[in-house]
């Protein structure tokens, strides 16, 4: 380390200081009086089989709740993904809902919330789905049994929350059981470095993300905070450069060898360039300019980039960036892991997840088994495809395993899964099971 101790550790406490202090203080929650329950239209999915209720909380968040007619007496409390940037609406959490209405035609309650604001903030969000909860205690008494759920940027704020609020003032448990499906488990300092290095390739090749007269800018900003650009112009950009959304016989030669670099050195699937661009860009943008105050958390300052037809050109003439360590302080508080679970957590993966990659679940492995908890980690995949929905049998086997590890104390794997799978499902091509 250079420099004196006493210099390094004051830069340490600065650090920190600031990370206490940013992410809390960026929330702009609507605070007031949190408005009753009231019923609500079911989403067409869940409609014919529960009743559903909505109510805003004391932060400004909206909660959708739907309670199957014959309630088994267990709780699924959600946290959605994204972050979504726009203000929370009423009906928000419908989405959500639909997708994993299989759960509640199963007998689970579910209830979802909007978070009290768009936007990045993982540690805020945890706290917006622990109330969702409480509010749910209230209002129809606590379940028999409680489990917590996450899916993709939910993943993170789901282990967030069991790190904050898996037990009361007392000791005693708030939650039964955590999961976690095609989360994002390599804590916020790991998550997003390559849709960084994404926007730095794109511009290397592209040319026009800024475009040539238009404000230059670092491009870890994602954008400044008064560009005007929405995804529609992001895409028209896009298809200038790569022609992704014409058939590849379409594409100029041109487009096709950008195309085909920019995949290759990033690493993203073709169907997926545009949205992690989007990522890159808008979420960037709030990121940066709203919860760290425009410092920069990503740094490629050592990256080598490889896969294109000449190497040597694109690290030579790719932007560089280097992270401020205030801003990697303040992002890793907010959404870094610690690995210190008390509940039983089970997270599964698809491997072919073209979102996430299914290695930010091994990420966290890692960081359970250093803070010495692996016993209460069991972590399964499946051969899909998909990131923001995986099988109706994924999801409705992961909480069959996790009630059979509750009552009868082994800990769930991929053959287990699968064979209970196997057993019970309509289609056993739904069954999709595999080892990490």
């Amino acid at each position: 380390m250079r420099g004196s101790s006493g210099a390094a550790l004051r830069r340490i406490l600065v650090c920190a200081a600031a990370a206490l202090l940013s992410f809390p203080a960026a929330s702009g929650a609507a605070a007031g009086v949190a408005t009753a329950f009231s019923r609500t239209a079911c989403p067409p999915a869940v409609a014919a089989s529960a009743d559903c209720s909505q109510a805003r909380d004391e932060n400004g968040a909206w909660l959708l709740v739907a309670m199957p007619r014959h309630w088994n007496r267990r709780l699924l409390v959600h946290a959605h993904g994204g972050p979504r940037l726009g203000e929370p609406r009423a009906g928000d959490s419908a989405e959500d809902l639909e997708r994993f209405a299989v759960l509640v035609r199963a007998g689970y309650a579910w209830i979802g919330s909007t978070y009290r604001r768009g936007g990045y903030g993982v540690r805020l969000a945890a706290a917006d789905v622990d109330n969702s909860r409480r509010r749910f205690w209230a209002q129809w008494g606590r379940p028999e049994r409680t489990v917590l759920h996450g899916q993709s940027w939910g993943g993170n704020v789901a282990a967030k929350a069991a790190e904050l609020y898996a037990l009361d003032a007392d000791g005693r448990a708030d939650y039964d059981a955590v999961l976690i499906t095609n989360g994002v488990l390599s804590g916020g300092t790991r998550a997003y470095g390559f849709r960084a290095d994404l926007r730095a390739i794109y511009q290397y090749y592209c040319r026009n993300h800024p475009a040539p007269g238009e404000d230059v800018y670092p491009l870890w900003q994602g954008l400044p905070a008064a560009a005007r650009m929405d995804r529609d112009e992001l895409r028209r950009r896009v298809q200038d450069c790569t022609g992704l959304d014409s058939a590849p016989a379409q594409r100029t030669p041109e487009q096709a060898s950008r195309l085909r670099d920019i995949l290759a050195v990033s690493g993203v699937a073709e169907r997926e360039l545009l949205a992690h661009l989007a990522w890159g860009t808008f979420h960037f943008r709030d990121l940066v300019q709203k919860r760290l105050g425009g410092r920069n958390p990503f740094d490629n300052t050592q990256t080598r980039y490889r896969g294109s037809r000449d190497d040597v050109a694109l690290n030579a003439g790719i932007e560089r960036f280097s992270a401020d360590p205030q801003a990697q302080a303040q992002l890793a508080y907010d959404a870094d892991l610690s690995g210190l679970i008390v509940l039983p957590t089970l997270t599964v993966h698809a491997l072919h997840d073209p979102v996430v990659s299914a290695a930010a679940d091994g990420d966290y492995a890692a960081t359970v088994a250093a803070a010495g908890r692996s016993r209460l980690l069991a972590q399964v995949a499946t051969d899909e495809y998909e990131h923001s929905r995986l099988k109706d049998a994924t999801y409705l086997g992961a909480l069959q395993a996790l009630d059979a590890w509750l009552d009868g104390g082994v800990r769930p794997d991929a053959a287990a899964l699968q064979r209970r799978c196997l057993a019970s499902a309509p289609d056993a091509a739904d069954c999709r099971f595999v080892t990490p």
